[in-house]
């Protein structure tokens, strides 16, 4: 059994954050939507602390979420358009 490149333990490292972060996203729109169900019942603590994580936690974690869809969208054109050119050049 050989053990992974070091590129190998890089992408799963950054695999994992992924998913992590993915995870956080949708556990904090299951939380809006509990706090808005809750607010509907008159019990505000749910979005108070919603409201104060946010900021530090929640926005990041959506910008992360969006700026790796992006990452992953331009890596699979540049990987779709790459072998053409490597084609062109040698022919």
């Amino acid at each position: 059994m050989s053990t992974p490149s070091a590129e190998q333990r890089w992408k799963q490292w950054l695999d994992r954050l992924l998913m992590l972060d993915a995870f956080l996203v949708i556990a904090g729109a299951l939380w809006f939507v509990a706090a808005i169900l809750a607010g509907s019942q008159g019990v505000q603590a749910p979005m108070r602390l919603l409201q104060q994580l946010w900021e530090p936690l929640f926005t990041p974690a959506i910008g992360l979420l969006i700026a790796a869809a992006l990452v992953n969208g331009v890596w699979a054109w540049w990987q779709r358009i790459r072998p053409g050119e490597d084609q062109d050049i040698e022919s």
